[in-house]
């Protein structure tokens, strides 16, 4: 006879909701089987500066007014000062810290960032074109080496920054090694996580997407040898990972079943995006797939049974989705396919956590 653990799946799932200006309604949210948070963030502060815990407090009571709590925020965005150790990094913290204060205040649990040099992503196609007719982020090796650095136009990238802005940023970094990023790193975690510890909030850090340097800037956080000496300089299990199939899974010597059943033994899991992506030639080069294992080049199965058996039962989020049934939605963030793999994720758990 099988049995379920505790009665029910014990991962908590969750989906990405960019506040009132989300064009997916939480109406559709909360229609997702066992959908229990959102996951979102106050976007439209400027990096650094301090938050509204009445915009907090305003999100959730409009995640609650449809039945979903509001316990994840992604992301409470590090400052680049933070990261390249500028003479404001002290000030950029500090509010970064009385914003650990005010999430903890509203009821959240855990923190997504990440630390990853002017770009938190890169791809070289928004709406690559897959077999079965949908579209989806993609990253082709031979197309990345056509972009000139000093003339950058990236999808999704170019109003990020102004072109000044942005050959400021990269002529700063030119100048910072991978141990300097990493140092930058830890010190800024020395300052967070003992208020951490004291509010009851789990950082949880988002490798780097694609996991390899790009344009000369550095990545410290791509593979298991980068977590290891992390978690090392910062022992407290509060400083956490997000457990990111796709960005880590793009990092081809990267053993996600071994990392997965590794990480949730030790504790550090606190959140993980769940998705597949396909390795289209022998370079670097992926696209983003439906969530099922056999559509990609990740067992999914495997990876979800490595975190339920090893003690897993943070939160989850179907990650980037394609765009299907003919929508036309935010690249990645659609509603049909990220619905269809939270299902599909569902099933993962529940039939892992089987005895």
């Amino acid at each position: 006879m099988y049995i379920i653990i505790n009665g029910g799946i014990d991962m908590k799932l969750t989906f990405r909701w960019y506040g009132k200006s989300d064009s997916i309604p939480l109406d559709y949210i909360r229609q997702i089987p066992n959908m229990y948070s959102v996951v979102t963030a106050c976007y439209d502060v400027k990096v650094g500066e301090v938050w509204k815990k009445e915009s907090l407090e305003e999100l959730k009571r409009i995640a609650k007014k449809h039945g979903l709590t509001m316990e994840v925020i992604e992301s409470i965005p590090v400052h680049e000062e933070i990261k390249y150790a500028g003479p404001n990094r002290d000030k950029y913290i500090e509010n970064y810290i009385q914003n650990i204060k005010l999430c903890s205040e509203v009821g959240v649990k855990c923190v997504c960032y990440n630390f990853m040099p002017v770009f938190d992503w890169l791809r070289t196609s928004l709406h690559h074109q897959n077999k079965d007719g949908s579209n989806s982020l993609s990253y082709s090796y031979e197309d990345f080496k056509k972009i000139d650095p000093n003339n950058l136009h990236l999808p999704g990238w170019d109003e990020s920054y102004s072109k000044e802005e942005l050959k400021g940023l990269l002529d700063i970094y030119k100048n910072i090694s991978h141990e300097e990023l990493f140092s930058n790193l830890v010190y800024f975690l020395k300052r967070i996580i003992p208020v951490c510890e004291k509010y009851d909030v789990n950082m949880a850090i988002h490798p780097d997407d694609p996991p390899w340097d790009i344009f000369n800037l550095p990545r410290i956080v791509s593979t298991e040898e980068d977590l290891d000496k992390l978690f090392k300089a910062v022992p407290s299990t509060r400083n956490g990972l997000t457990f990111c199939t796709g960005s880590l899974g793009a990092g081809r010597k990267n053993d996600l079943v071994k990392m997965g059943a590794k990480y949730s033994k030790q504790g550090r899991i606190h959140f993980a995006h769940l998705r597949n992506v396909l390795y289209t030639d022998e370079k670097d080069s992926f696209c983003e797939v439906g969530h099922f294992s056999k559509d990609g080049s990740l067992d999914m199965a495997k990876i979800v049974k490595a975190l339920v058996d090893n003690g897993f039962d943070g939160y989850v989020r179907p990650d980037h989705g394609r765009n299907i049934f003919g929508e036309n939605g935010k690249p990645g963030y659609g509603l049909y396919d990220r619905a269809l793999g939270a299902a599909y994720i569902n099933g993962l758990f529940e039939m892992a956590e089987l005895k």
